[in-house]
């Protein structure tokens, strides 16, 4: 599954209403770490079809990103059913990440 962007107006609908894990990854254009990040996302994504992957430009859509109290980029946000389970900040490895989508 490709990984799309979601803005505030969509989050609700894509996010919290829906049905099981979904993976926000909150990013910014001009980070590094987040560059590097985005290729293990897209490939946990296409490895995962069971897991929904989002990502959320902080410069594009601040409101959620305070919603969410993102202080640092990369974020990443696992929920569940609607409900924000899990929560990592910074650079991870592959596998840390894979092992963060599991619920």
């Amino acid at each position: 599954m490709a990984v799309e962007h979601i803005t505030t107006n969509d989050f609700e609908a894509k996010v919290i209403q829906a049905k099981g894990v979904v993976l926000v990854d909150f990013y910014a254009e001009w980070c590094g770490p987040c560059k590097m990040l985005a290729p293990l996302v897209e490939e946990i994504a296409g490895e995962n079809p069971d897991v929904t992957v989002y990502k959320v430009n902080v410069d594009e859509e601040n409101a959620l990103a305070v919603r969410f109290r993102v202080m640092s980029i990369p974020t990443l946000i696992v929920f569940k059913d609607g409900v924000q389970t899990k929560t990592s900040m910074g650079f991870i490895s592959k596998q840390e990440l894979a092992e963060l989508i599991r619920c």
